[in-house]
């Protein structure tokens, strides 16, 4: 049914044998208004497959878990902030096993010097003995790398207290994201106010299909409109 001919009806001007010669023309050449309409009305979203594409403006994104933002939000700080403090833990446990070699280090000059010491006396008493000055010279040898070891687990400790400091940023992003939720969140009850209505919803009179001067609309009025527009006359 054509524009005219429903507002021919609600004039009460369209008599019956008008109405029953009235039949929707599907072969009619739709406009390309009616036709992006239509697609857009034939989309439909599954929400397990939809994938988000920064390029596509329509269909919007289905309101499950994955695509709020507020909950994805609040997952990164949660997650964020879990596997900060496992770092944390992780980089604790590496400077305990840094302290421990340090402290067997210490332990092993102190053996070292002792042997430096005998050898030391002995090669002055006995000097045509090499044995003791090659002993000598081993362990000074050994001291000294062991004084390198020492020197690379403290930087290495050095190392992992840079990393903590340096994760310290992350409870910045944390407090940055969480302002940003605070903020979202408050918008929503500004808008959820702003809009709020008097009338429940289940008692609002439904929308019109057509309205005079949409131009995608007007030959979508379908049958079961034209009777439920024919019984309220009726009723009246």
């Amino acid at each position: 049914m054509t524009q005219e001919e429903l507002d021919a009806l609600m004039a009460g001007e369209l008599d019956d044998d008008m109405l029953g010669a009235t039949e929707p023309d599907t072969k009619a050449t739709k406009s390309e208004d009616v036709k992006k309409q239509e697609s857009i009305q034939e989309v439909s979203i599954n929400p397990e497959n939809y994938r988000v594409n920064a390029e596509t403006a329509w269909p919007p994104p289905p309101p499950t878990d994955d695509h709020k933002m507020v909950h994805q939000l609040d997952d990164v700080t949660r997650d964020s902030e879990k596997k900060a403090t496992e770092m944390f833990d992780k980089l604790e446990t590496i400077n305990n096993f840094f302290m421990d070699a340090e402290g067997g280090c210490s332990a092993l000059n102190a053996g070292l010097d002792e042997n430096i010491k005998l050898f030391q006396t002995l090669s002055e008493k006995f000097p045509n003995v090499s044995v003791f000055a090659e002993a000598l010279q081993r362990n000074e040898e050994l001291k000294a790398n062991v004084d390198d070891v020492v020197g690379n687990l403290q930087m290495g400790q050095d190392e992992v207290m840079m990393t903590m400091d340096m994760m310290q940023y992350q409870d910045i992003h944390r407090q940055k994201i969480e302002r940003v939720i605070n903020v979202m969140r408050a918008l929503s009850k500004y808008m959820s106010s702003l809009f709020e209505g008097k009338i429940d919803d289940d008692k609002r009179v439904s929308s019109a299909v057509h309205i005079a001067g949409d131009t995608t609309t007007e030959n979508l009025v379908s049958n079961d409109d034209i009777e439920a527009l024919i019984e309220s006359l009726g009723k009246k």
